[in-house]
């Protein structure tokens, strides 16, 4: 990376500038030294280039429409072959984790890591109680698209130890907007959620989730309607067909 701080530490801008070339965002970091020493995440981390430890892990995923643009755009978006969005994702951000000196790692690869608690460690979200987290600026349209990691200590990361949205909301409108009232603070009824989606009632969550979208977080980055589609036939799709795909 060709960035430097004052004080001589790499800085992640130039690393932002060539994710949102191509449709991706930093959703946040950590430094796994200071991360484990507080208990904050699992330190069975990724290695770094070459095997060694891991220093920082940067997490790398999408909100809004930017990655919907660049991927609908992109020839995996119509060549009819699975799984086009995450060849999209391993195409264009592979390289670019090469040529900054960094592994990457995806969430649909395996082995399955731990993207949720690496994000909680990151700081910004929190557990919702639709099973996704949701982050105090980009509300439950986060999505998590790889992981870089590092051997030497990058930049600093804000975020670190910020708390979501999620406890600061009262009113809970996601729960209410489930139609199937798959939603509950005691935790979110997966199978209740696709038996709707298999009903003619669950043509409307079909596209796109009605709790994601009564969620008050985040509002500017909802999925643009052919977003939501694609996302919602995918996820009732994997549920269906997979076992034990990942976390």
């Amino acid at each position: 990376m060709d960035g430097t701080d004052p004080e001589g530490t790499e800085t992640l801008a130039p690393l932002a500038r060539q994710l949102e070339a191509v449709g991706f965002r930093l959703l946040g970091g950590f430094h796994t030294d200071a991360s484990c020493r507080a208990g904050e995440v699992d330190c069975d981390c990724p290695p770094a280039p070459g095997g060694g430890p891991a220093a920082t892990l940067i997490l790398v995923g999408n909100a809004g429409d930017a990655l919907w643009c660049a991927f609908s755009a992109a020839p995996e978006a119509c060549d009819g072959a699975p799984d086009p969005l995450d060849r999209y994702t391993r195409r264009t951000l592979q390289p670019i984790a090469r040529q900054a000196g960094l592994a990457a790692v995806f969430p649909f690869e395996k082995p399955w890591w731990p993207f949720q608690r690496w994000a909680l460690a990151a700081g910004g979200f929190s557990p919702s109680p639709m099973g996704v987290l949701a982050h105090h600026r980009y509300g439950p349209w986060a999505g998590f698209r790889a992981a870089f990691v590092s051997a030497s200590r990058l930049s600093d990361f804000p975020e670190n130890g910020s708390p979501g949205p999620c406890p600061t909301c009262a009113d809970k409108p996601c729960i209410a907007a489930c139609p199937p009232g798959a939603l509950s603070l005691a935790g979110y009824d997966v199978p209740a959620c696709l038996a709707h989606l298999g009903e003619p009632a669950g043509t409307a969550c079909l596209d796109g989730c009605l709790a994601r979208i009564a969620c008050p977080f985040g509002e500017i980055y909802r999925h643009a309607p052919a977003q939501a589609r694609f996302h919602m036939r995918a996820f009732a799709g994997w549920c269906d067909t997979s076992v034990n795909k990942g976390p």
